[in-house]
């Protein structure tokens, strides 16, 4: 199993970027750059890209509505250059508040357009000429406005021409299709335990139709990661994350992350948490969290507590454990936990 972490830039990325090379040097394998409507995440990792010698470099995600599949196609294969082929390239369909409220884009069609965005990067890196005619369509038509496209491929020769693509997926079709297509599955607020239950199926369905040469399906997952006698305080900072994500990332109705702690088990704790936070209580929202949520989605305790959580993702079928080291000494804990791997 390797180990991965997410790179905390909410202050100061350089900052953040200094420390992921400290990261590197205790034995992290890679390291994913959230983007959200925050700061974009290809300027960060560009700027990681010349912090560091190893370490691969990931997007977590770029959504898959406002970049074309040509950008998005040709942000992997720049960074893929810079890094001498340590690019990984993260992408989903975010949500509906962000695309349409940062982006002004329609929430359409999420699912035909990773795939296609999938299936056209890949044609571009191994510098096909581009003809495609779906969601997007390239070159443009006369009857859409086109007028003097005509069909190319990528200028540039990539380092790679195939560029592992990791999807970002909780529902049931998505998780199929990314079983299916996808180098990697991204999931979040993930409990190993419940994995079976939850995704299993989907998983399977997809396995069936996937193409051999892409080989067994990358999972990265994982959580707050302290190790100590008094580490287990450590899980209660999940409380206002998945308030916010279970409460607020969404409409009532069409929310991923109130559905997926739901199908945990925690359908009486999600209302609550929902109800409160769409009427303004966070902190009752945070308060009405399960405890044993938060414990799940975390490696934090004993050591002996934390290395049977290690195992638990292991078991789960998790290649890549994702950690946030929370402490004095992140560095020490990547060590401490790349010797356990």
């Amino acid at each position: 199993m390797e180990l991965s972490t997410p790179l905390q830039y909410a202050g100061d990325p350089r900052a953040a970027a200094d420390e992921a090379a400290a990261l590197e040097t205790a034995g992290l394998d890679a390291i994913w750059v959230a983007e959200a409507y925050g700061f974009d995440s290809p300027t960060i990792m560009g700027y990681l890209a010349a912090r560091t010698d190893r370490l691969r470099i990931g997007s977590a995600v770029l959504n898959v509505y406002s970049r074309t599949p040509a950008l998005i196609a040709q942000t992997a294969a720049g960074l893929d250059a810079l890094t001498g082929g340590r690019a990984l390239l993260g992408i989903g369909a975010s949500g509906p508040q962000v695309v349409e409220g940062w982006h002004g884009r329609r929430y359409d069609r999420p699912l035909g357009r990773t795939r296609e965005t999938i299936g056209l990067a890949r044609r571009i890196w191994r510098r096909e000429v581009i003809e495609h005619h779906g969601i997007t369509d390239l070159p443009l038509p006369p009857e859409k406005g086109g007028t003097v496209g005509k069909p190319l491929k990528l200028l540039t020769r990539p380092v790679r021409d195939t560029i592992p693509v990791y999807v970002a997926a909780l529902g049931p079709a998505n998780v199929r299709m990314t079983a299916e297509l996808a180098d990697g599955w991204l999931p979040f607020l993930y409990v190993p335990e419940q994995a079976a239950k939850v995704w299993g199926g989907p998983l399977a369905e997809g396995a069936a139709l996937r193409a051999p040469e892409l080989g067994p399906l990358s999972v990265v997952a994982g959580g707050l990661l302290a190790v100590g006698d008094d580490a287990e305080g450590v899980r209660d900072l999940m409380r206002p994350v998945i308030a916010l994500y279970v409460g607020g990332m969404g409409a009532p109705g069409r929310n991923f992350y109130y559905d997926l702690v739901c199908s945990y088990g925690y359908e009486a704790e999600a209302a609550a948490v929902q109800e409160h936070f769409l009427a303004g209580r966070r902190r009752e929202a945070e308060a009405a969290v399960p405890a044993e949520l938060c414990e799940l989605v975390c490696l934090a305790g004993p050591e002996g507590y934390v290395r049977e959580r290690v195992e638990a993702f292991r078991e789960a079928g998790v290649t890549m454990l994702n950690v946030t080291p929370v402490g004095r000494d992140p560095a020490r804990l990547v060590e401490l936990v790349r010797n356990w791997l």
